[in-house]
């Protein structure tokens, strides 16, 4: 396998530049004096972004792209091989790296790494920790699976000593990787177009928790059906965070403002120290992403009084219960939110923010996530007042195994509940424009594209001017 080479810097070329993952290696690379090109399937804000930097995107992706002088080609899980820059690389010779591959290799170049693993809360906690590091003066090299907006984006390139990024269980990319410190948030049933079911997901968790060495640390969640099994027989220093007391990182106290924002005490099992605080993020999913943020830096050294001032700072991630402004007199907010336990929590959360009827509108993300979770989807939406369902985001899917949004709405009404589906996002974009009313909480939710609905309300609202 190709091996990167601080000290040799070299022409590197990414197929799928604009992934949000991907972007973040390459300005990485491009600060430490590669040069760098990527291409995409079509032009984005983080194609621009990274134009603006003075990395050249070809749009779309063309064999032509393959020019003389490169000297590494980086792809991500999304191209396959009859990709044609992928196609032409190969023809040409020349070396290739997955993404994961990639971020592996840049996560032994710093004295420690730390990996944020789980189902969910991935990129809230990754923010958190990222925060906290800043605040304690660590100077971290950070890679986040969002726009983070107190590092202007997604990547901040920092010191030699910490490096701090996400790490996805798809297509077991998280195999590839070199954590000192690794946390596992949750573990549930997802990405069931390549995992066979909840057990195989678990084997690939416990494999990543081997990869830490042993002197490094696992941070995984007590909450997890049999977390112990996850953990058996590893080397490294083992701490548990979650609801138990008995867990090494546990919240106490736990209250809610009249803002929705949680606030508790922290309790740290070993010395038995407690330390108040205080979150400017609603839902208890936040509580325990921020004790898992606690416990990685605690290790990392950061004093817990530093800890609670930087988490009270964080005021979120793009596309994580973001507030985009108000239409009509409706606060409207966007939110990734696109399995059911996350959708959950979102909707939970917004119960304890300020409204008077909680609107959802959701864009189910891939057939096949639809289609495996379509009860559990329709249970969590019936958390909200009114449900508006568009069309399915297919991805990187072409086979609609038989579910539509329409299904879904199907679904939720089975339980009593109204529910409206729309033949296009436009259609529902129109319903919105008309029906919007003062003291609405308008969610518009999934990993799809429905935050330009929600940008667009915002923007088009003369009366919040």
């Amino acid at each position: 396998m190709y091996q990167i080479d601080l000290e040799n810097p070299v022409h590197v070329h990414f197929i799928g530049i604009g992934g949000i993952s991907m972007s973040g290696l390459a300005l990485i690379l491009k600060s430490r004096g590669f040069t760098i090109s990527g291409s995409d399937r079509e032009p984005s804000a983080t194609t621009a972004e990274l134009e603006a930097a003075g990395i050249p995107v070809s749009c779309p992706q063309s064999a032509d792209n393959i020019t003389p002088g490169i000297d590494l080609v980086v792809y991500t899980a999304a191209i396959h091989p009859d990709n044609p820059e992928y196609a032409a690389a190969v023809s040409a010779g020349l070396p290739m790296l997955s993404r994961a591959q990639l971020l592996g290799q840049i996560m032994r170049l710093y004295g420690c790494a730390t990996a944020i693993s789980g189902t969910h809360g991935k990129t809230t906690t990754t923010s958190m920790l990222s925060e906290i590091l800043m605040y304690a003066g660590k100077d971290p090299t950070l890679t986040v699976g969002g726009m983070l907006p107190s590092i202007g984006g997604n990547v901040r390139v920092g010191g030699p000593d910490y490096f701090v990024a996400e790490a996805c269980e798809y297509t077991d990319s998280f195999l590839e990787f070199f954590p000192d410190i690794a946390l596992i948030l949750n573990v549930e049933a997802d990405h069931l177009d390549y995992f066979k079911d909840l057990d195989a997901i678990r084997h690939s968790f416990a494999r990543f928790a081997k990869l830490v060495p042993a002197e490094g640390a696992v941070v995984i969640s007590s909450d997890i059906d049999s977390w112990q099994a996850l953990t058996d027989g590893l080397s490294c220093r083992v701490y548990t965070f979650g609801s138990s007391p008995e867990s090494d990182y546990s919240p106490e106290e736990i209250s809610v403002g009249s803002n929705g924002f949680p606030a508790f005490i922290i309790r740290k099992k070993a010395d038995g120290s407690r330390q108040p605080v205080t979150l400017s993020v609603p839902g208890m999913h936040n509580v325990y992403n921020a004790v898992a943020a606690y416990a990685a830096a605690d290790l990392l050294g950061v004093p817990s009084d530093q800890a609670a001032t930087a988490l009270r700072s964080y005021h979120g991630t793009d596309r994580r219960f973001q507030i985009i402004g108000q239409y009509h007199g409706a606060t409207v907010v966007d939110d990734y939110a696109h399995h059911p336990t996350e959708i959950e929590a979102t909707l939970r959360a917004a119960a304890d923010y300020p409204h008077e009827r909680i609107v959802c509108a959701f864009q189910s993300h891939t057939y096949s996530r639809t289609k495996a979770l379509l009860p559990q989807f329709a249970d969590a939406l019936c958390l909200a007042d009114e449900v508006l369902i568009a069309p399915i985001y297919a991805a990187r899917e072409t086979d609609t195994l038989g579910v539509s949004g329409e299904t879904i709405a199907e679904e939720v009404r089975m339980r009593g509940h109204s529910c409206t589906s729309f033949e296009s996002v436009d259609a529902l974009e129109e319903f919105l424009r008309k029906n919007c009313r003062k003291g609405d909480l308008l969610i518009t939710m999934g990993a799809g594209n429905l935050d330009k609905i929600a940008k667009k309300l915002v923007s088009s609202d003369i009366t919040a001017v």
